[in-house]
C-alpha cells in the first residue's frame, strides 16, 4: 500500500513549536510521509521572534522542484511566507505541477505578536495563493484583513467567512480562538456554513496553534478524507493534546496551544 505524502512550505522555528518543525511532527503523527520546503529561517521561541532570514527565491524553487519531481505530494500546506517574491515562486510551482489539496494558513503575525509577513506580501498572497487553495485557515485578525470586515461576534464571523470564500473561490475555516464566540470555528464550503462547536481549554502554551491545525487538515486530505471530515479530525487531534496539558517548562510543544477546539460535533449554520 502506497504511503500518502504531504508537503509543508513554511518557515523554520528553531524552538520546534511552530512552523516547519510543528508541521513535520504533525504530519508524521498522522501517518503520512512529510516533506518540507523552507521559506525562511527564524530565530524564535515561545516568547517572540528575534530574527528572520528569508530563503532566496531561486533556492525555494529548487526545493519545490526537487520534491515534486521525485515524491509528488498528496497535499500541500503553506504557512509562513514573508515576501511577495517568495509567494509568486510558490504559486508558479504549484500551478506548474498542478498541486492537489492545497491548504493555506495565512500566517501574518506570530502568537507572540511579532510580524511575520511584509505588508506588500498580503496582497500577493490574496492574488496568487488563495485561488489555488482548497482551504484557507485564517484566525480572527487575519480574516479581518482578508475580508475587510470587523469581526466581533458570531454573525460577523459568518459574514466574513462568506466574503472570503466567495471572493477568492476557496473554502474557509475561520478560527474563533481570539475571544470570539467561545472558540467555535466556522467552515464555509460550497455555499454552506458549518460550525464546529468547542469548549475553550485553558492551556498556557500558545505557540504553533495554526501550524499544527492546518498541517493536520492537509494530512487528512492527503489520506482521502473529505474537507469536513479532515477539519473535524484535525480539531479532535489538537483538542486531545490541549486536554493533556503537556508542558515543556517555559516553552510549548507542537501540540500545545491557546486554541479552543471542538470535539467531533459539527452542525450546519442556521
Amino acid at each position: 500500500m502506497k504511503m500518502k505524502t504531504a508537503l509543508t512550505i513554511a518557515g523554520s522555528d528553531c524552538s520546534g513549536g511552530a512552523g516547519i518543525q510543528a508541521d513535520l511532527k504533525t504530519m508524521t503523527m498522522h501517518g503520512v510521509y512529510a516533506m518540507s520546503a523552507i521559506t525562511a529561517l527564524t530565530a524564535q521561541n515561545t516568547t517572540g521572534v528575534r530574527g528572520i532570514q528569508e530563503a532566496a527565491p531561486d533556492f525555494l524553487q529548487q526545493q519545490l522542484d526537487a520534491v515534486f519531481q521525485d515524491i509528488y505530494p498528496d497535499a500541500v500546506k503553506i504557512g509562513m511566507v514573508a515576501s511577495g517574491e517568495l509567494i509568486r515562486v510558490i504559486a508558479d510551482r504549484l500551478r506548474y505541477y498542478d498541486a492537489k489539496n492545497v491548504v493555506v494558513d495565512p500566517v501574518m503575525v506570530a502568537s507572540s505578536g511579532s510580524a511575520l509577513m511584509k505588508t506588500d506580501a498580503v496582497q500577493t498572497l490574496i492574488e496568487e495563493l488563495l485561488p489555488l487553495a482548497v482551504l484557507v485557515t485564517p484566525n480572527i485578525p487575519e480574516a479581518q484583513v482578508l475580508s475587510g470586515r470587523t469581526i466581533e461576534n458570531k454573525e460577523d464571523m459568518m459574514a466574513a467567512a462568506k466574503e472570503i470564500g466567495d471572493r477568492y473561490r476557496c473554502a474557509v475555516l475561520l478560527k474563533g480562538g481570539h475571544s470570539v464566540n467561545d472558540a467555535n470555528d466556522l467552515l464555509y464550503a460550497e455555499g454552506k456554513l458549518v460550525w464546529f462547536e468547542g469548549r475553550r481549554i485553558h492551556n498556557p502554551n500558545t505557540h504553533g496553534t495554526g501550524c499544527t491545525l492546518s498541517s493536520a487538515i492537509a494530512s487528512n486530505l492527503a489520506k482521502g478524507f473529505t474537507l469536513t471530515e479532515s477539519v473535524g479530525r484535525a480539531k479532535d487531534y489538537i483538542s486531545d493534546a490541549l486536554s493533556a496539558m503537556l508542558d515543556l517548562g517555559r516553552g510549548a510543544g507542537p501540540m500545545q496551544h491557546n486554541f479552543g477546539l471542538s470535539g467531533p460535533y459539527a452542525r450546519e449554520a442556521e
